[in-house]
């Protein structure tokens, strides 16, 4: 199972959330778990676009907006409609990289 990690946590919210854990007689990894589990449960449910079809099923995970290969293309080829004449090419920087070792 995935597990996440909150970096920085100032102190008096530390000691805070131990105070409500030890109040509703949870460890703080349950606490901090039954906090993350009701926030999402409050959260409205997402609602998916008509041109975005789904890739997982619902129960899963939750929904993220999918763009085809297609629609990504016409994106960039409108936002550069030009090939890039200026600039190393991909190759030619790997291969200097790798000849530099």
């Amino acid at each position: 199972m995935p597990s996440l990690s909150i970096k920085n946590v100032p102190q008096a919210l530390l000691e805070a959330i131990r105070r409500r854990a030890a109040r509703n007689q949870r460890s703080l990894q349950g606490e901090l778990m039954a906090i993350i589990a009701k926030a999402v449960a409050q959260e409205p449910p997402f609602q998916q676009s008509e041109q975005s079809a789904p890739t997982q099923s619902a129960a899963s995970s939750p929904q993220v907006p999918q763009k085809s290969i297609e629609q990504i293309a016409v994106e960039h080829r409108a936002r550069w409609p030009q090939a890039f004449e200026s600039g190393p090419r991909g190759v030619n920087i790997i291969r200097a990289d790798r000849d530099s070792r």
